[in-house]
């Protein structure tokens, strides 16, 4: 079972030590991706002096740290429609459903309290595991793909949304 809590400064470490495993393991670099935050300071400064109106963190029943998204209003004039971003879980639990749980927990929070229309989504197309994990909480691709050239390469960018009529759909209303 899982728990989600409010962000908290304290889980600014756990939120380094997963950056740090994802660029070692994808053999990112700042450079390559632009600045990633590198310091708790950084990270803090990020959720609390930005754009980001709902930062969540993912705990099992001991309150260990366990996953991290965050929820942010695309357009600040529309607040219908939400976008998840900056998902990244503990790699040490990858393969066993958290992503999935904590993704159906973030639909849920998004219909269910803040009364979103509309929920998105960006998947680099090379992260299978991250699309069939969003297709099968309910995403539906749409016909956007953005195109990020990153030192010579092209990523394509697909994004996802689903609809509070699907979430209705889906869990049964």
């Amino acid at each position: 079972m899982i728990k989600l809590r409010k962000y908290q400064s304290k889980d600014a470490s756990h939120i380094i030590n997963w950056i740090d495993n994802e660029m070692t393991f994808y053999q990112w670099s700042a450079d390559r991706y632009g600045k990633y935050p590198i310091n708790a300071n950084d990270i803090n400064d990020f959720y609390y002096n930005s754009h980001i109106e709902h930062a969540f963190t993912a705990t099992d029943e001991k309150d260990r740290v366990m996953g991290h998204f965050i929820l942010r209003y695309p357009d600040e004039k529309d607040k219908t429609t939400l976008r998840i971003g900056f998902v990244i879980i503990d790699n040490s639990l990858r393969g066993q459903g958290l992503g999935k749980r904590m993704i159906c927990e973030a639909i849920k929070y998004s219909f269910d309290i803040l009364k979103a229309e509309k929920l998105t989504i960006g998947v680099f197309e090379n992260n299978a595991a991250a699309l069939r994990c969003y297709k099968s909480c309910g995403f539906d691709e749409i016909e956007d793909v953005c195109k990020y050239k990153c030192k010579g390469e092209i990523w394509n960018c697909i994004e996802m949304q689903i609809t509070s009529e699907k979430y209705k759909q889906i869990f049964k209303f």
